[in-house]
């Protein structure tokens, strides 16, 4: 074929082909759509990677007396009285294969762990308004901590544990607490851990007390002696094992002057991951969650601590990488049909996405069980729709993140990952406009089609889509039963989620599409098209 332009109509798409010296390459102009929405990818190399377990869930402390705002909203859902053998629980973690799961929250910094060096009787958490955050100290016993280890052996997840932090502390002039922390009885733990063979993926220092803290402050240089000291623990502990528990610290508020500094001083390679915790929607009892959900520029907002942390990272020289140690969105135990409602899908897996753009490894979500901001019911266990955002997640977005731009309406959302397990790519699509329809194309940027690794097959090529005839794509549609946002059942392309009369986990099935038609993203609707055609070298 002549050098020249190839315009080829195919479905409701234009795409532009260039043909020079007998290769193609997909032309960057938007112009090229004819007036269409149109999602570019960039699949020629990645822009972050992602853990491989990237989606994390939290286990908390709070006993059923935790109340806000007059809600008790806990129930029996902590670590310390969760009924381990309910079938909806385990095959909600099994599903996974695996979860992380990070066991920890506000009352981990008053637990000590019953290991018989902390000479104090083993009690549990007793509700005290006098006391810091409410409660007096509490008590891990053995034999729970057995338990749980027992539950994990049966259901795969891999364990974080968060440390208590505080102890030892001393109160300083400017407020804080000061002194070197007495790891006495974490390392008693540690150990006894060790030798009952319980495997721990990491182990946390600490519960937001990092910056100016939320009840208790440490400052960052002792922070980070401490956390060297928490590192050189796990190496002589674990000195014959064949793998090394991750070291990580410190689970509070990004303070970018503060993580700086404990960065700095615990690089190269004496802290593995740096958590940050993300309520970026504020107070459970707000009236205007849903709004702050739905607004664009509110969602866009969190995007400056992830930049802000990996320009630290970055810049630091260290091997250090970031996560998101715990998110609920909206901080006090969260908000009933809201942060356990359908429509919460929509600031949970646009986190997802935005955090895998700034190379975070993993998100944990609070909770996944507990509090309105569960991904499983308080008192059922069954699963709110989060749950199923975040199986789907786990199950269809692949660790390299590609570069994503939409050029339409700002309602709606594009994040693209390699496909998980499989070829191509999987876009996930997020519409936060509740009236209107969107016919959404997608192409390629600056990567060559198919074709130009086929000198002899030179036509009927859609740009990044490979042959025509090879189109099919897999799409997963959720949306709130009824059209009520605040439902707190999702459907997927239109048929309930729900488990069966044996606790199981409902088969997440796609509907096939024909993929030279644009993806269909109803109002108030969530997307996830998995592509296996379109040709991303980033994939390879």
């Amino acid at each position: 074929m002549a050098a020249g332009l190839l315009l080829k109509m195919v479905g409701f798409c234009v795409w532009a082909l260039f043909w020079l010296a007998g290769s193609a390459t997909v032309s960057t102009s938007t112009t090229a759509f004819a007036g269409s929405e149109a999602v570019v990818v960039d699949a020629r190399s990645a822009i972050a990677v992602t853990d491989d377990d990237f989606v994390c869930a939290t286990l908390d402390w709070w006993p059923p007396e935790k109340c806000d705002y007059g809600t008790c909203s806990w129930g029996l859902d902590s670590l310390l009285n969760l009924n381990l053998s309910n079938k909806i629980l385990m095959n909600a973690v099994k599903a996974f294969s695996p979860l992380k799961l990070r066991l920890g929250g506000t009352l981990q910094d008053m637990v000590i762990y019953d290991t018989g060096d902390s000479r104090q009787p083993c009690t549990p958490f007793v509700k005290n308004t006098s006391a810091m955050f409410g409660f007096s100290q509490g008590c891990l016993p053995l034999h729970r901590w057995d338990e749980l280890n027992a539950f994990f052996q049966k259901t795969g997840p891999k364990v974080i544990f968060g440390l208590n932090a505080l102890t030892g502390r001393v109160p300083m002039p400017d407020g804080s607490l000061g002194g070197p922390w007495n790891y006495t009885n974490a390392a008693s733990f540690i150990r006894y851990t060790v030798n009952k063979g319980y495997d721990i993926h990491g182990w946390e220092l600490g519960n937001e007390l990092s910056g100016s803290g939320v009840g208790a402050r440490i400052d960052a240089d002792q922070y980070a002696a401490d956390v060297i000291t928490l590192k050189h623990i796990i190496d002589s502990t674990y000195q014959s094992n064949p793998s090394k528990p991750l070291v990580i610290a410190p689970g509070g508020f990004f303070d970018a002057a503060w993580f700086t500094e404990l960065i700095s001083k615990t690089k190269p390679n004496q802290m593995n991951a740096i958590t940050h915790h993300i309520y970026n929607l504020g107070p459970g009892v707000d009236d205007h969650l849903v709004q702050k959900i739905l607004d664009p520029s509110y969602l866009d907002g969190e995007a400056s601590t992830f930049s802000n942390l990996q320009g630290i990272l970055k810049s630091a020289g260290t091997s250090t990488v970031a996560w998101v140690g715990e998110a609920g969105g909206a901080y006090n135990s969260g908000h009933h049909l809201v942060t356990d409602a359908f429509v919460f899908s929509f600031w949970y897996l646009d986190q997802l996405g935005m955090a895998s753009k700034y190379d975070t490894k993993t998100y944990c979500r609070q909770t996944f069980v507990g509090g309105n901001y569960g991904l499983l019911n308080t008192t059922t266990f069954e699963p709110n729709p989060d749950y199923y955002s975040a199986l789907l997640w786990h199950r269809l977005m692949g660790t390299k993140v590609l570069s994503t731009t939409f050029n339409g309406t700002n309602k709606i959302r594009a994040y693209a990952h390699c496909a998980k397990n499989s070829e191509g790519i999987t876009l996930l699509l997020i519409n936060l406009d509740g009236n209107n329809t969107n016919h959404i194309c997608v192409t390629s940027q600056g990567a060559q089609t198919q074709s130009a690794r086929k000198e002899s097959r030179m036509s009927y090529q859609i740009p990044g889509l490979g042959e025509a005839a090879e189109l099919t794509r897999q799409e997963y549609h959720l949306t709130p039963k009824g059209g009520n946002l605040q439902s707190q059942q999702m459907l997927l392309n239109g048929n309930v989620l729900a488990t069966d009369a044996n606790g199981d986990i409902p088969k997440l099935e796609p509907v096939q599409v024909e993929g030279t038609q644009p993806i269909t993203v109803g109002p108030y609707s969530i997307v996830f098209a998995h592509i296996p055609s379109f040709y991303a070298p980033a994939c390879s």
